[in-house]
Formats: structure tokens, C-alpha cells, sequence
């Protein structure tokens, strides 16, 4: 049974379960822009630099049609709640309607890492491509170089990395967009027209893997997690952090029932030894929800430091705009 800390005691047969925590007594990190529905701040990534002693946190800034994802920033924090802005860059830098969740990693070589997900102004199709720098301050997003676009892989968008180094090989998770067996005429000009496949109901939002040795080119693996075709999380699974539970990987997961949750989802878990093969725990309802507005809880980023894991979320607040909020829970 727990403990009162939040652990579990090493005698009973509890096996990579991890504690989780009450999203209501969150603190808030940083405000939506703005209040109402359609302004976020989140979508979050976030790293520990062990070296310097410091938290480092990518989020964007979005506001409501036609504005979007406007502004993409990275904040950096010694204690992980309070955090000062030390780089930025706009949609108009990057030449993009919209930026979504992004991942920022410190790779091998030392040198850090923005797997960068926006619309190709190009084709109205999500793609992720990749900006290095020596430190989280200094990307340059007009020196980016493609990772994936949805042409690369016979899919209609690919967006929202995470990237997990293990061993010495880099994994990817991203979320992406299947290309529909069929389609009409309608349907064909329809699914980019507002640069959004997600938002269309044409296809769905499912999850797959990719995997690098250098953190800069990838081999495109395939599906690795997708939608069941009926329940909460019928048209989305979006993978969006996994913590290391010995042994296995517990994986937080954003899910929804239809087009009409899309923007709202809400949070499921999974688990797998391999990160290639997932079993999901929450097939009757969500593990983790707002009280509020829609009750959308999304885009985790768990990560353990010291004895605590932190969890970092996208929360929805009564007036329906969306704030970045962090949760501590003590480590067994």
C-alpha cells in the first residue's frame, strides 16, 4: 500500500509503480497569456543540467486563432518553480502559422539540442527539425535543419518530440498523423487547409518511434502507440514523457474521444520494458484530469531529480485558458 510519503513499501508486490499526485494542489510556473479558452502556456520540456546547477524549461506561448502558437521560449530556474526567460523566437523568425511542443535535450557531445515542432509554411503540414547550440540561450532558429517531414515518411504530420538517450541511442517519440487509406477530393483539400491535420477528424493522432546514433539524424521506426478506435482516448494517444520505474518505463500519455476533445485532452498511462511495445493501464477512463472547463491535464514532462520526480502539465483553469503548472511527489 502507499506510504505516507507517496512510496510504496519495498516489502509488498508493487512492481514500477510510480506515485502520483493531485494536479488541484499543483503550483503554478507560469500564467496563459491571456484569460479564455484558446490561451496556453505549456506544452513543456524540461531538463536538469547537473553541470550548472540549473533547470531548464522550452514552452510556447499560444493565443487564439489566428495568432496560435506565436512564441516558443526557454526559461532557466535554480529551484524548478520560479524561472527567468533567457531565449525566445516568434512564428514570423521561424516563417510559421504555429509552434507546438517542442523537446530540449543536452545530447552526448555536450552540446544542446531543440527538436522543434511547426507548421511547414510550404505544404500547411506539421514537421519537426532540429537547432544546436553550446548553450540553452543560443539557438539560432534560422540555422535549423529537418528532422521529419510527413513527405520523409508517407504520413500527413509529425510534431510534439520527446527525446529519451538510452545507452548511447537517442529515442524519439512523436506524435503523427496516418495517412488515410481513402479520401476524397474534399477531404484531400481540407486536412492542411488551416494548417492543423489534427483538427480536421480525417485522421487521428497516434504515436511513433524514431531512433539516432549522433541525436541529429534519424531512422524512422514506425508506430508505436495508437489510438484503440473506441473509448476516451478513441482518437488520440499522444506519448508525452516516460520515467524510468525499474522494471519498467511508466509512460504518461495525452488522449481523446473525438476531433471535438482535440486541444482538450486529458491524461492517460501506459508502461513498456522496451519503449517499442506499450500496455495501457487507463483503457476505461483517464488517469489524471482538471476540475475544471473541459478538464483537460496534458503534455506531461516527468522527470526525476534528487529523491523527487517532478511533473510539469498543461492545466485548465474555470475561464478555459490553459496554465503551466509543476507537482512534486517524493521518489520510493
Amino acid at each position: 500500500m502507499p506510504s505516507r510519503h507517496g512510496g510504496y513499501h519495498a516489502g509488498l508486490k508493487y512492481f514500477g509503480v510510480l506515485p502520483l499526485f493531485d494536479p488541484q494542489q499543483g503550483q503554478t510556473v507560469l500564467e496563459p497569456p491571456a484569460p479564455g479558452a484558446g490561451n496556453w502556456s505549456g506544452a513543456p520540456s524540461v531538463i536538469w543540467d547537473d553541470d550548472l546547477g540549473k533547470f531548464f524549461l522550452y514552452y510556447r506561448v499560444r493565443r487564439p486563432r489566428p495568432i496560435r502558437g506565436g512564441e516558443c521560449r526557454i526559461a532557466a530556474s535554480s529551484d524548478g518553480l520560479h524561472f527567468d526567460t533567457v531565449w525566445s523566437a516568434t512564428k514570423e523568425q521561424i516563417g510559421t502559422s504555429s509552434m507546438e511542443r517542442s523537446a530540449l535535450v543536452k545530447c552526448l557531445d555536450g552540446q544542446y539540442r531543440l527538436y522543434l515542432a511547426y507548421v511547414d509554411p510550404d505544404t500547411g503540414q506539421w514537421r519537426t527539425d532540429v537547432c544546436t547550440a553550446r548553450a540553452p540561450d543560443q539557438f539560432d532558429v534560422s540555422q535549423r535543419t529537418k528532422v521529419f517531414t510527413p513527405a520523409d515518411v508517407g504520413i500527413e504530420g509529425v510534431k510534439d518530440p520527446v527525446v529519451l538517450i538510452l545507452g548511447r541511442e537517442y529515442h524519439m517519440i512523436l506524435s503523427y498523423a496516418p495517412r488515410p487509406e481513402q479520401l476524397s477530393p474534399d477531404q484531400q483539400q481540407e486536412m492542411h487547409a488551416t494548417g492543423d491535420v489534427y483538427n480536421t477528424g480525417i485522421t487521428r493522432s497516434a504515436s511513433a518511434l524514431a531512433l539516432s546514433r549522433d541525436g541529429v539524424h534519424f531512422d524512422w521506426i514506425g508506430d508505436i502507440f495508437s489510438p484503440a478506435g473506441a473509448g476516451w482516448d478513441a482518437y488520440c494517444r499522444r506519448l508525452g514523457s516516460a520515467l524510468w520505474t525499474p522494471p519498467v518505463f511508466t509512460c504518461f500519455y495525452d488522449g481523446s474521444r473525438s476531433v471535438r476533445e482535440n486541444y482538450e485532452e486529458r491524461t492517460g498511462m501506459a508502461y513498456t520494458f522496451d519503449l517499442r511495445h506499450f500496455t495501457c493501464v487507463t483503457p476505461e477512463a483517464p488517469i489524471l484530469t482538471s476540475p475544471h472547463a473541459s478538464g483537460s491535464l496534458r503534455y506531461i514532462e516527468a522527470l526525476r531529480v534528487g529523491d523527487q520526480f517532478r511533473f510539469y502539465y498543461e492545466y485548465v483553469r474555470p475561464d478555459g485558458s490553459h496554465e503551466l503548472r509543476l507537482s512534486t511527489v517524493c521518489a520510493p
